[in-house]
């Protein structure tokens, strides 16, 4: 192991500053032309925006294309550290931004249930950049990012029902703007999570057996890599050009947001690390392990908001605030999980 740390592209390292510019273009073009709405909504069939379904497929397709599925029975050697990861990921998270959401923005119910959407959607995209800068073991995430990519794919959708159907109520919740079924979500997974994850899968298939597997990691992956982004940028300059007349409201409503998903990062982070050091993770596994819990998959949760509850809804709103917190925030723990390598690991990588 080198003892350069790796740093983030061009394109990453500056995507808080995309995502804001992007938002300013967009409430620019909404406010200076106000009949642009009317104009993006022609693109439509039934309730769904084509040019941003779209983009929102090709956003979710190249991290998809990333996931070497043959890697995933690496993480089952360990059952232990197997299990810790998903339960922190998949049932003490999705509850943590549940509980999160309800506290502070039970007086913005869409904004509410757009962040509980976020927490149910662990990363599979950013985490594999986040594991990259803090050295985590590439094989391990691999594996935890391409088992998540099947969860999601089976089970995004009762997550779905469950908690904003269900839970909600449960806690006291009601007669919030939520008319959804089980099928109606599925149908939205199934677009946006499903299409690019079986162009993902046949890509890897066809063009490594053609092309090989040298040629596929180095050129095809590098090539379609900035398309996540470019998409990403598009999908927010539609969204907010579709709401120039708010431009007040923005700053505070960023903020509220804000505030529980740096909170969720925060816990998910330093909670995930010493549970799997308690375990016996070593460094490189803990790192790969605790980004992959604390990371959420903003895109599928943008693709979801817009899909059911529509492109000017907040929770649409809510999905596009996710990656403009969770950049610095994340850079901020992959200085963290450096500081804990000292300080818990006594800076021994303990690589398996």
């Amino acid at each position: 192991m080198t003892n350069t740390r790796k740093k983030l592209g061009f394109l990453d390292q500056y995507l808080t500053l995309w995502i804001f510019l992007a938002m300013a273009i967009g409430v620019l073009i909404g406010f200076l032309i106000p009949e642009s709405s009317g104009f993006i909504n022609s693109f439509s069939s039934g309730t769904t925006n084509i040019p941003l379904a779209l983009g929102l497929i090709l956003m979710m397709y190249p991290p998809l294309t990333k996931v070497r599925f043959e890697k995933i029975p690496i993480v089952l050697g360990n059952l232990k550290l197997l299990f810790i990861s998903f339960f922190i990921t998949w049932i003490i998270g999705p509850f943590l931004m549940f509980t999160l959401a309800i506290f502070f923005l039970k007086d913005y119910p869409e904004y509410m249930t757009g962040l509980i959407l976020i927490g149910i959607a662990p990363c599979i995209a950013m985490v594999i950049v986040w594991n990259e800068l803090a050295e985590g073991n590439r094989e391990y995430v691999a594996g935890l990012v391409g088992i998540n990519s099947l969860l999601q794919v089976c089970f995004f959708s009762l997550y779905a029902y469950f908690y904003l159907e269900i839970m909600l109520p449960l806690f006291g919740i009601t007669g919030l703007p939520i008319d959804i079924t089980i099928v109606e979500i599925a149908k939205t997974v199934g677009i946006y999570l499903g299409i690019p994850f079986a162009a993902a899968v046949m890509s890897r298939i066809v063009l490594t057996k053609v092309k090989g597997q040298d040629w596929f990691n180095s050129k095809f992956i590098p090539f379609i890599s900035p398309i996540t982004l470019i998409a990403l940028l598009f999908t927010i300059v539609v969204m907010f050009s579709l709401k120039g007349q708010l431009i007040v409201q923005i700053p505070m409503d960023v903020l509220r947001i804000a505030i529980p998903l740096v909170i969720f990062f925060a816990i998910m982070f330093t909670l995930t690390f010493f549970v799997a050091k308690r375990a016996g993770a070593n460094y490189a596994e803990n790192a790969a392990i605790s980004f992959t819990a604390t990371g959420n998959n903003f895109e599928l949760a943008i693709a979801v908001a817009i899909g059911v509850f529509g492109i000017n809804s907040g929770q649409a709103f809510a999905g596009v605030i996710g990656p403009l917190v969770e950049v610095p925030v994340l850079i901020l723990l992959v200085k963290l999980a450096f500081w804990l390598k000292k300080k818990v690991y006594n800076g021994k990588h303990q690589a398996a």
